[in-house]
């Protein structure tokens, strides 16, 4: 590691002519005066080693003894790493120094550490770089967006203020069941059976605040430490964060164009997208279905089905859902409207077997007992019972069917020389591959954002350590004709560089 890296070594071995407690304080005085800051990554035991003229042994000793009261996190492959909570320069209140009070060591739960080692799997939010110098708009492709001129804010409004005013009139008695609202469950229920095949019923629906708060909820259930959880490579990565943070063991299972390639996995759970696998895109065959299905009964596993964008549908029949097949009660099926209301309603739900109602209940009176969103969840049984979300539904796949065909004209025949577009026909976003080698794709994509033209990277989608170089391009928030030139200026600057 190059660096100048210095510790008050000799001052320590002086006073205490041991080498390793003399590294161990050297080092634990440079974390808790905020010399080494949190998050830092301490050098190889072979260069510490090195640089102190101490063995390796006692390189190794003094980072364990580090870690163990919890000044420092050990990634296995990567390194360790100053914690952030022991670290003054986290505190921001000049603790560094002689004689100056210093934050308390807490010792964390096996599920925090398991959390701070899986810390690589979050991922940044990436920035919006304005491009003042190319004096062009900025068309950002990145996903997570929605136009929110196609929502129709007066009929939510509408919505919102009714139930505030029945709420109101109502207070202090209002009913706020932990399962969540009962006659947006019944309504979520109803067009299950109607839209999906799934059926449930009210009893067998939890609403949460997301998918990602259901994900977590149910690793704390499923997951065992270090048991084996089947993912899809690529996948989603705030279930492979979920999963990690249990203690689990992530089994990555391949993705083709026909989804998920089933194997006999050693394994009592898998979480899949079989509807529309994410990020790729790819329809699970109904052969497949039978398989995963046929596994599950044989290994007396559960599957996780995340179903979040398949309703935004532009061609092709309608995918039936695993949990539509399911006759054993195996099936855990998830749901969410950020994608189709708008991006801050973080309203999800799960429809669960029997068998797993009650823990997930108590699971959810532990973290949630009274739920939240309260006045959101009545204003959306409103918006569902009223027709107004099936009408919005509609509208959002006529203007946004339109925008896909605009990105499938525009992009395809213009940028195929350097992409691979995986053929997509539903949901927001288009995947795609880069075709050429990783230096030239950097090339392209600082060019691009230098210009004023933005995109998700799908890197963070796949478990391991190479460079795929992939990408995610969401097409539904853009105009017609913002597809068309974001296109034409990818290929301008493609073929001058």
């Amino acid at each position: 590691m190059d660096m100048d890296f210095r510790i008050p070594y000799e001052r320590y071995y002086e006073e205490l002519g041991r080498k390793t407690e003399a590294l161990f304080n050297a080092l634990r005085e440079g974390i808790m005066s905020g010399t080494l800051a949190g998050g830092t990554r301490l050098p190889s035991s072979r260069k510490l080693a090195e640089l102190y003229g101490v063995s390796r042994g006692s390189v190794n000793q003094a980072y364990d003894m580090l870690v163990a009261e919890g000044y420092a996190w050990a990634e296995g492959g990567s390194g360790t790493f100053v914690s952030a909570a022991s670290s003054a320069a986290a505190l921001g209140d000049g603790m560094a120094g002689a004689g100056t009070s210093v934050s308390a060591n807490i010792a964390l739960s096996d599920w925090a550490a398991q959390l701070i080692s899986s810390k690589r799997l979050f991922t940044t939010i990436e920035n919006h770089p304005v491009a003042e110098a190319a004096g062009a708009e900025v068309i950002s492709f990145r996903i997570g967006h929605v136009d929110s001129s196609q929502f129709p804010v007066e009929e939510w409004k509408a919505a919102m203020h009714a139930e505030i005013r029945e709420m109101m009139a109502a207070f202090p008695e209002i009913s706020s069941e932990i399962e969540g609202y009962l006659p947006l469950r019944e309504a979520i229920a109803k067009d299950l059976r109607r839209e999906r095949g799934i059926r449930a019923d009210a009893s067998q629906i939890y609403i949460t605040n997301g998918s990602m708060h259901a994900i977590a909820l149910l690793s704390m259930l499923l997951v065992r430490p270090d048991s084996p959880v089947v993912v899809e490579n690529p996948s989603f990565n705030g279930i492979r964060r979920a999963v990690a943070a249990a203690g689990g063991t992530i089994l990555t299972a391949p993705v083709d164009n026909e989804g998920i390639v089933p194997q006999n996995w050693p394994s009592k759970l898998l979480v899949v997208t079989p509807t529309r696998q994410f990020p790729t895109g790819a329809v699970l065959s109904a052969k497949r279905r039978v398989e995963l299905l046929k596994w599950a009964g044989t290994q007396g596993a559960v599957i996780i089905e995340d179903d979040y964008d398949s309703e935004l549908r532009w061609g092709g029949r309608p995918v039936e859902p695993l949990k539509a097949l399911d006759r054993e009660e195996r099936v855990v099926y998830m749901g969410t409207f950020s994608k189709t209301m708008f991006v801050e309603l973080r309203i999800g739900y799960v429809v669960l077997p029997a068998s797993l109602a009650e823990p997930f209940r108590l699971a959810k009176a532990l973290l949630e007992p009274h739920p939240s969103a309260l006045v959101e969840q009545r204003a959306l049984a409103h918006f569902i019972l009223s027709g107004c979300y099936s009408r919005h539904l509609r509208r959002m796949k006529r203007v946004i069917g339109r925008r896909l065909l605009a990105f499938r004209e525009h992009f395809e025949p213009r940028l195929t020389r350097w992409f691979r577009f995986v053929p997509a026909d539903a949901g927001l976003h288009v995947y795609a591959e880069w075709r050429g080698g990783g230096a030239s794709y950097a090339r392209l994509k600082a060019a691009c954002e230098a210009a004023g033209i933005l995109w998700s990277v799908g890197d963070s989608s796949w478990e391991g350590d190479e460079p795929y170089k992939s990408v995610l391009f969401g097409f539904s928030h853009l105009t017609e004709e913002q597809i068309a030139a974001g296109a034409q200026r990818i290929e301008e600057i493609a073929l001058s560089l």
